[in-house]
């Protein structure tokens, strides 16, 4: 049942993007910047609109009263496909995202991307990447959008933890404006590189704002890494606490259940403990 719903959202997703990419670069023509990213976010209504009512996927968000009136930088954490699409349908603003320019290439979808306000930069080359960053997120903010970024810079495991970078408080640092963490139990529903969606509830938890002003990038993102980590341990304790005992485990033994298939990139904790509540 679960494949079923599953390939009937893929099929859902395939049917609607198609269409609405078309609409977006025909209309990219005569319109651009936020009138252009509302638009689109007419189509991530639809695409979310299809993962409730097929897959039995909801949200619950918090926090949202933590949002600034001014510019800010979210840094959120990264655990699936589900909250590029879920976060600029809750933010009250435009989001400016940045990500690896390989996006673009990906049919329709990414055509679109390409003409909103967005930062695709070409991770092979460190120190253009960094200057394209901080040149259009401080013109992008200056527009009236947000810029968002995923610190660990790739989705991780459910219960795991990435590595923290500092690219996102760097950029506030330089450009004076406070850095916003959110934590994310998207995996719960929505786990990384996997086809098979599961009926549950999503939490997204908004902390506040905090001032980059006269503070350094690594220690202000240690900051930003402590808030998300304990979030992530309150919203989602048992599946923590089951890694944690699993990395524990000698090796051969953790190799004998990758064998078997109990382990692997979170699949059996999304097995053990997923939620419907």
């Amino acid at each position: 049942m679960l494949f079923l719903r599953s390939l009937l959202y893929m099929l859902w997703l395939i049917v609607t993007v198609v269409p609405y990419a078309v609409m977006v670069l025909v209309v990219s023509i005569f319109v651009r910047g936020a009138p252009l990213y509302w638009l689109c976010v007419g189509w991530i209504r639809i695409a979310l609109f299809g993962a409730r009512w097929i897959c039995g996927i909801r949200e619950r968000v918090q926090g949202l009263e933590n949002l600034p009136d001014g510019p800010c930088i979210l840094l959120s954490k990264h655990q699936s496909a589900w909250e590029t699409l879920a976060l600029p349908k809750i933010m009250p603003r435009p989001l400016s995202f940045v990500f690896k320019r390989e996006l673009l290439f990906v049919p329709f979808f990414g055509w679109a991307l390409g003409r909103l306000d967005m930062v695709h930069i070409d991770r092979s080359k460190r120190a253009e990447a960094w200057a394209k960053v901080a040149e259009q997120g401080r013109r992008f903010m200056e527009q009236g959008c947000w810029v968002i970024m995923f610190p660990e810079g790739t989705r991780t495991p459910r219960g795991s933890q990435g590595t923290y970078k500092s690219g996102g408080t760097r950029l506030a640092v330089t450009t004076g404006v406070p850095v916003v963490p959110i934590a994310v139990t998207s995996a719960r529903c929505w786990p990384r590189q996997a086809f098979i969606k599961r009926p549950g509830t999503i939490d997204v938890s908004i902390g506040k704002p905090i001032p980059s002003a006269g503070r350094n990038a690594d220690e202000l993102m240690r900051e930003v890494e402590a808030w998300i980590e304990a979030e992530m341990r309150r919203l989602d304790p048992a599946t923590i606490d089951a890694r944690a005992a699993l990395n524990a485990l000698p090796p051969l033994i953790k190799g004998y259940l990758r064998l078997g298939g109990f382990v692997g990139d979170g699949a059996v904790l999304d097995h053990q403990f997923n939620t419907t509540d």
